[in-house]
């Protein structure tokens, strides 16, 4: 099994799932998402924007491909090109961080180590760029709250299951932080010895919770 990651391009773009594709829910303020869905196709909305920040900024997105087949994004930006990030009630995002605005992992493939594998792939890029961390919105109660536009944030457990730590507590959107330097001191040797484990199982056995065990191992060497 084959597994890599590939920057958000406006080429990749079409290989998010589609509600994804669709939803400018971080990249637009609340008034003009509606606006736009409204309209009838916000896609083109979500595509002006990675072609902006894409100019103005550079990478702002990774996608995870197992086998050839699209597994996972995630997406990220400095705050002041997130409309969104200031409608939260733990916001504003520290001035030296990055917002990473939102993270999914296709579902069968979920288990298998491919968050962490994403944030890594941010935290490797942003550290070249000078950024010290990267910060998130989460939400403490996924699933629970028929709402789906909140699907567009991701679980307050997830990014706490990949390193990240608490900075602005609140019931149902806390705010979290993952230092740059925290994320690359994860061992490569441990990432190997997991891409092989990994490589060597079967799709029933991806589902398997395998990322707090490799984290354990990588905190004592």
């Amino acid at each position: 099994m084959s597994r890599r990651l590939v920057n958000l391009t406006l080429d990749t773009l079409e290989d998010l799932p589609r509600p994804c594709r669709q939803c400018v829910y971080w990249e637009l303020d609340p008034v003009s998402a509606d606006r736009a869905c409204a309209a009838g196709d916000p896609g083109l909305e979500k595509e002006a924007w990675v072609s902006q920040t894409l100019l103005e900024w550079g990478s702002c997105g990774k996608l995870a491909y197992v086998d050839g087949m699209p597994a996972g994004f995630v997406m990220y930006a400095p705050p002041a090109y997130v409309p969104r990030s200031m409608a939260f009630p733990t916001s504003p995002v520290s001035a030296d961080a990055a917002l990473l605005m939102t993270a999914n992992v296709v579902s069968s493939f979920a288990g298998g180590g491919l968050g962490r594998m994403l944030v890594q792939g941010v935290a490797r890029d942003l550290t070249k760029r000078g950024i010290k961390a990267i910060e998130a919105f989460g939400d403490a109660k996924f699933g629970d709250a028929p709402d789906d536009s909140r699907a567009c944030v991701a679980p307050a457990d997830f990014f706490l299951s990949v390193g990240f730590k608490t900075v602005r507590p609140h019931p149902r959107f806390p705010r979290l932080r993952l230092e740059l330097r925290t994320a690359l001191s994860w061992k490569s040797d441990v990432e190997y010895a997991l891409e092989k484990l990994l490589g060597s199982m079967s799709p029933e056995s991806l589902l398997r919770p395998v990322r707090p065990a490799a984290a354990t191992r990588s905190g004592t060497n």
